[in-house]
């Protein structure tokens, strides 16, 4: 066996079937998102992109996905709802700052929201990045909202 037959075999295992289909996914967005033409089309078109990833979720998860969804768009206008590697995500200058991951993406017990290092959510030397989802309350959503804003900021 070659040495690049060698890698291949050896990167496929390393991945599992769900991180393999999420990258195949990302592909698909950038691709997708190459043929686009206008500003406006491209906002428009992502935004129906989650929309109707949000809309595939099963129950628990679309429900929680579908009040994120309200409440990262009331919270910070700013940021543009995209899909990445296949999730639902809010985007400020075209870099994802959070997202939400399924249960069901990776056969996980809980929901994920993150958040990603162009988040403003510095505080001293260690902070939360994401945060384990089973279901939402108001108070959830309410934090939710507050730690969208300082991010977007």
């Amino acid at each position: 066996m070659t040495s690049t037959r060698k890698t291949a075999a050896k990167s496929t295992e390393t991945f599992t079937a769900e991180e393999r289909a999420a990258m195949k996914e990302r592909a698909q967005e950038l691709k997708t998102s190459a043929r686009r033409s206008s500003r406006a089309d491209k906002a428009a078109e992502d935004e129906a992109a989650v929309v109707a990833k949000i809309a595939e979720m099963q129950d628990a998860d679309r429900v929680m996905a579908e009040r994120i969804h309200a409440v990262v768009k009331a919270s910070a206008p700013g940021l543009a709802p995209k899909l990445w590697y296949g999730m639902p995500a809010y985007a400020k200058d075209g870099k994802v700052v959070c997202f939400f991951q399924s249960a069901q993406k990776f056969n996980a017990r809980y929901a994920t929201f993150g958040f990603n290092d162009k988040a403003n959510l510095d505080e001293g030397t260690m902070w939360p990045t994401a945060f384990a989802l089973t279901k939402l309350t108001a108070a959830d959503e309410a934090r939710i909202g507050e730690l969208v804003k300082r991010a977007a900021g």
